[in-house]
Protein backbone atom coordinates (compact mmCIF):
# COMPACT_ATOMS: atom_id res chain seq x y z
CA UNK A 1 0.00 0.00 0.00
CA UNK A 2 0.78 3.29 -0.72
CA UNK A 3 1.18 6.15 1.96
CA UNK A 4 1.91 9.97 1.64
CA UNK A 5 3.69 12.24 3.95
CA UNK A 6 3.97 15.65 4.37
CA UNK A 7 7.96 15.94 3.88
CA UNK A 8 11.20 13.44 4.11
CA UNK A 9 11.77 12.37 7.88
CA UNK A 10 15.31 11.23 8.55
CA UNK A 11 14.41 7.04 8.11
CA UNK A 12 13.20 8.44 4.36
CA UNK A 13 16.46 10.87 4.17
CA UNK A 14 18.34 7.52 5.21
CA UNK A 15 16.97 5.85 2.41
CA UNK A 16 17.87 8.08 -0.03
CA UNK A 17 21.09 8.40 0.90
CA UNK A 18 21.58 4.55 1.00
CA UNK A 19 20.35 3.95 -3.21
CA UNK A 20 23.11 4.10 -5.74
CA UNK A 21 20.92 5.09 -8.71
CA UNK A 22 17.43 7.21 -8.80
CA UNK A 23 15.04 7.91 -11.60
CA UNK A 24 13.95 11.34 -12.88
CA UNK A 25 10.39 12.39 -14.87
CA UNK A 26 9.14 15.09 -16.42
CA UNK A 27 6.77 16.63 -18.58
CA UNK A 28 4.66 19.39 -19.76
CA UNK A 29 1.36 19.42 -21.22
CA UNK A 30 1.69 18.25 -24.35
CA UNK A 31 4.84 16.02 -26.08
CA UNK A 32 6.59 13.21 -24.30
CA UNK A 33 7.14 11.66 -20.99
CA UNK A 34 10.43 11.40 -20.09
CA UNK A 35 12.38 8.82 -17.50
CA UNK A 36 16.08 9.40 -17.02
CA UNK A 37 17.71 6.88 -14.89
CA UNK A 38 20.67 8.39 -12.71
CA UNK A 39 23.68 7.33 -10.73
CA UNK A 40 26.86 8.60 -9.75
CA UNK A 41 27.05 10.64 -5.86
CA UNK A 42 25.03 13.07 -7.77
CA UNK A 43 21.96 13.24 -5.67
CA UNK A 44 21.54 15.91 -2.25
CA UNK A 45 18.45 16.36 0.00
CA UNK A 46 18.77 20.17 0.79
CA UNK A 47 16.21 20.21 3.52
CA UNK A 48 13.09 17.91 4.02
CA UNK A 49 10.96 19.60 1.29
CA UNK A 50 13.98 20.33 -1.29
CA UNK A 51 16.42 18.06 -3.29
CA UNK A 52 18.87 18.63 -5.90
CA UNK A 53 20.88 16.39 -8.02
CA UNK A 54 24.04 17.43 -10.11
CA UNK A 55 23.03 16.64 -13.87
CA UNK A 56 26.23 15.57 -16.12
CA UNK A 57 25.44 16.36 -20.00
CA UNK A 58 24.20 13.38 -21.58
CA UNK A 59 22.59 12.58 -25.26
CA UNK A 60 19.17 14.82 -24.26
CA UNK A 61 18.34 17.59 -21.78
CA UNK A 62 14.32 17.09 -21.04
CA UNK A 63 14.51 17.85 -17.96
CA UNK A 64 16.10 21.02 -18.00
CA UNK A 65 13.54 21.91 -21.09
CA UNK A 66 10.67 20.34 -18.55
CA UNK A 67 11.58 22.48 -15.99
CA UNK A 68 11.86 25.40 -18.49
CA UNK A 69 8.25 24.84 -19.10
CA UNK A 70 6.55 24.47 -16.06
CA UNK A 71 8.86 22.29 -14.21
CA UNK A 72 6.59 19.32 -13.66
CA UNK A 73 8.74 16.30 -12.44
CA UNK A 74 8.72 13.34 -10.11
CA UNK A 75 12.12 11.23 -9.01
CA UNK A 76 11.84 7.97 -7.69
CA UNK A 77 13.89 5.60 -5.49
CA UNK A 78 13.57 2.26 -5.36
CA UNK A 79 15.08 -0.32 -3.00
CA UNK A 80 17.17 -3.68 -4.67
CA UNK A 81 18.15 -5.00 -1.49
CA UNK A 82 16.37 -7.09 0.75
CA UNK A 83 13.83 -4.16 2.44
CA UNK A 84 11.91 -3.38 -0.50
CA UNK A 85 10.72 0.51 -0.74
CA UNK A 86 9.72 2.36 -3.30
CA UNK A 87 10.05 6.48 -2.89
CA UNK A 88 8.42 9.22 -5.28
CA UNK A 89 9.06 12.72 -4.61
CA UNK A 90 6.63 15.03 -6.44
CA UNK A 91 7.14 18.33 -7.34
CA UNK A 92 8.46 21.03 -9.76
CA UNK A 93 11.97 20.89 -10.80
CA UNK A 94 13.95 24.43 -11.98
CA UNK A 95 17.43 24.32 -13.14
CA UNK A 96 20.20 26.02 -12.65
CA UNK A 97 23.62 26.19 -15.44
CA UNK A 98 26.93 26.92 -13.69
CA UNK A 99 27.36 30.19 -12.60
CA UNK A 100 23.28 30.67 -11.75
CA UNK A 101 21.95 31.48 -8.58
CA UNK A 102 20.75 28.02 -7.99
CA UNK A 103 24.43 26.37 -9.15
CA UNK A 104 25.89 29.45 -6.74
CA UNK A 105 24.30 28.35 -3.96
CA UNK A 106 24.46 24.53 -4.39
CA UNK A 107 27.24 23.44 -5.98
CA UNK A 108 29.62 23.55 -3.11
CA UNK A 109 27.86 19.94 -1.93
CA UNK A 110 28.68 18.71 -4.45
CA UNK A 111 31.98 17.01 -6.20
CA UNK A 112 31.67 18.47 -9.39
CA UNK A 113 31.98 15.48 -12.10
CA UNK A 114 33.69 15.45 -15.74
CA UNK A 115 30.85 16.86 -17.51
CA UNK A 116 28.62 18.60 -15.14
CA UNK A 117 26.07 20.90 -16.94
CA UNK A 118 23.61 21.81 -14.49
CA UNK A 119 21.78 20.95 -11.18
CA UNK A 120 18.45 20.04 -11.06
CA UNK A 121 16.42 21.36 -7.61
CA UNK A 122 12.86 19.98 -7.04
CA UNK A 123 10.61 21.83 -4.36
CA UNK A 124 8.84 18.77 -2.98
CA UNK A 125 5.43 19.12 -3.75
CA UNK A 126 4.41 15.91 -1.85
CA UNK A 127 6.28 12.28 -0.89
CA UNK A 128 4.92 8.86 -1.46
CA UNK A 129 5.93 5.29 -0.65
CA UNK A 130 4.96 2.37 -1.53
CA UNK A 131 5.45 -1.55 -0.56
CA UNK A 132 8.13 -2.10 -3.82
CA UNK A 133 7.33 -6.03 -3.74
CA UNK A 134 7.57 -6.06 -7.08
CA UNK A 135 10.68 -4.83 -7.80
CA UNK A 136 13.81 -7.28 -7.90
CA UNK A 137 16.60 -8.19 -5.73
CA UNK A 138 19.79 -7.27 -7.01
CA UNK A 139 23.04 -6.59 -6.55
CA UNK A 140 25.68 -3.50 -7.32
CA UNK A 141 28.91 -4.84 -8.68
CA UNK A 142 29.95 -1.03 -8.84
CA UNK A 143 29.31 2.37 -10.12
CA UNK A 144 29.85 3.28 -13.87
CA UNK A 145 32.43 5.87 -14.71
CA UNK A 146 31.87 5.66 -18.39
CA UNK A 147 30.03 8.81 -18.17
CA UNK A 148 32.58 10.79 -16.52
CA UNK A 149 35.78 9.40 -18.07
CA UNK A 150 34.12 10.08 -21.38
CA UNK A 151 33.97 14.17 -20.42
CA UNK A 152 36.57 13.96 -18.57
CA UNK A 153 38.76 12.93 -21.74
CA UNK A 154 37.12 15.24 -24.16
CA UNK A 155 37.72 18.29 -21.90
CA UNK A 156 35.68 21.49 -20.92
CA UNK A 157 35.59 22.98 -24.41
CA UNK A 158 34.71 20.15 -26.37
CA UNK A 159 31.92 19.20 -23.78
CA UNK A 160 30.47 22.77 -24.32
CA UNK A 161 30.45 22.47 -28.31
CA UNK A 162 28.40 19.05 -27.79
CA UNK A 163 26.12 20.88 -25.57
CA UNK A 164 25.52 23.54 -28.31
CA UNK A 165 24.80 20.94 -30.64
CA UNK A 166 22.66 18.06 -28.41
CA UNK A 167 21.61 19.93 -25.78
CA UNK A 168 19.76 23.18 -26.65
CA UNK A 169 16.47 21.94 -27.24
CA UNK A 170 14.73 18.66 -26.10
CA UNK A 171 13.41 16.37 -28.32
CA UNK A 172 9.94 17.75 -28.92
CA UNK A 173 11.94 20.88 -29.86
CA UNK A 174 11.74 23.17 -26.34
CA UNK A 175 14.42 24.95 -25.39
CA UNK A 176 16.58 23.17 -22.41
CA UNK A 177 19.84 24.93 -22.25
CA UNK A 178 20.53 28.72 -21.29
CA UNK A 179 24.20 29.30 -19.95
CA UNK A 180 23.95 31.62 -16.93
Amino acid sequence: MSKFHEALDDKLIAFIEAQPMFFVASAVEDGRVNVSPKGLDSFRVLSPLKVAYLDITGSGNETAAHARAGGRATIMFCSFTRNPLVLRLYGRAQTGAPGSAPWREYADRFEILPGARQIIVLEIDSVQTACGFGVPLMTLDKPRSTLTDHWRAKGEEETAKYRRKRNEVSIDGLPSWVEA
